[in-house]
């Protein structure tokens, strides 16, 4: 079913060249990486793993590959040691898993003249969500919902902007088996009944069907009573140190309830840059975190996803902040 939703959504032509380095133990990987090329008659050259930053590149443009799925983690590092001619013949390349960051659209667009499309998904769902259309690319958005997607969006107290998205359509799965109750399997269900699946993503859908992803609902910090969006944390660390690597995550405040530690591979950043960068967003000085800690690199899991669980564990080893 995802791979019919995904193919009405981009237009594949029948003389695609698929390129994935993604692994086939997420779902990611497995079905756009696997599943769309084989169910849509076209080749798929399958690399072992996309943590091979500089060898990629080279191996597109052998293969001459047209269309290429990773994340935003992986396309960064690849635009580092990748030249213009080694992307020449991509045509269609989705960024996935984790929010793409703005300066690695502007590197692919200047460097290689390439419009990355921004799409969502959650494994529950197959996992494709939503994605841009080839022909009406709106960044900063992760598309449209593919179609026969059934969503709507709740609201949730102490968030002022959006709702939590819930979703149902073909491509949900069929549900858990759960290590507690060996051979049941349980049915997705959500606040608005069976066969609905929360995704835990606070969202707003524009009038045009765009979808904004604005955060996550556990990755939300109450600072003084306030709802701060941790995503929100990281769009003003890469405003103002937009090469560098952030990751946001909470520690507690004896004073104001929970406080914001943000990990950054930039050894320069200071809370000053990060307040000026606010001001250009047009962000309050709370979303600023009162905390900096610097790493040589973030963890990430193989998807290129940031691993949130650990830098949570790194915050919270962490004296309180008094």
């Amino acid at each position: 079913a995802n791979v019919d939703q995904i193919r009405a959504a981009i237009d594949f032509s029948v003389t695609e060249r698929f390129f994935s380095a993604l692994p086939m133990f997420h779902s990611f990987g497995l079905t756009a990486g696997a599943f769309l090329p084989l169910f849509s008659g076209v080749s798929s050259f399958l690399y072992t793993t996309p943590l091979h930053y500089k060898q990629i590149p080279a191996l597109i443009r052998e293969q001459r590959a047209s269309v290429l799925f990773g994340t935003s983690t992986f396309f960064a590092n690849y635009a580092k040691y990748a030249t213009p001619e080694d992307f020449r013949s991509l045509r269609i390349v989705v960024a996935g898993a984790e929010k793409l960051a703005e300066s690695v659209r502007e590197i692919w667009r200047s460097k290689f003249g390439i419009e990355l499309l921004e799409g969502y998904g959650a494994t529950e769902m197959a996992p494709v969500l939503a994605v841009n259309p080839l022909t009406d690319i709106h960044p900063g958005t992760v598309g449209h919902l593919l179609p026969g997607v059934d969503a709507r969006v709740i609201q949730l107290a102490g968030i002022r902007r959006g709702g939590v998205l819930h979703v149902r359509g073909p491509n949900l799965m069929l549900g858990y088996y759960r290590v507690e109750r060996p051979g049941v399997l349980e049915a997705p269900v959500s606040e608005l009944g069976t066969g609905w699946y929360n995704t835990g993503d606070v969202v707003e859908i524009d009038h045009a069907g765009f979808v904004h992803i604005l955060g996550r609902v556990k990755r939300f910090a109450k600072v003084a009573g306030e709802m701060i969006s941790l995503e929100t944390v990281e769009a003003i660390a890469h405003q103002a140190a937009p090469d560098a690597q952030h990751g946001a995550a909470t520690t507690q405040d004896e004073q104001r309830g929970e406080a914001i530690v943000l990990f950054t591979t930039a050894t320069d950043l200071s809370r000053e840059r990060l307040l000026d960068a606010a001001r250009a967003l047009g962000l309050p000085e709370i979303a600023v975190p009162r905390r900096l800690e610097y790493i040589e690199a973030l963890p990430v899991f193989g998807t290129g996803k940031i691993d949130y669980v650990t830098l949570q564990a790194l915050a919270c080893a962490a004296s309180p902040i008094n």
